[in-house]
């Protein structure tokens, strides 16, 4: 999946919208909107991170000698 394409932006919008739903609609506090955001926020930054460091590794010619 290449980074900040069509899909990656489709992901990462339904992936804020469940967070945030998950959250504002099971919390009974004060400050709801403001925990649901700043969770929504991070699991997309979660998620952008998690695919720049698969996307990392992906296409790497040459492998570490050794491993095992």
């Amino acid at each position: 999946m290449k980074l900040l394409g069509k899909h990656h932006l489709i992901i990462s919008a339904i992936t804020f919208v469940i967070l945030f739903l998950m959250n504002y609609i099971g919390n009974d506090e004060a400050d709801k909107v403001q925990r649901a955001l700043m969770i929504a926020v991070s699991g997309v930054i979660g998620l952008t991170l998690g695919l720049i460091i698969m996307n990392k590794g992906k296409n790497d010619k040459t492998p570490p000698h050794n491993f095992d």
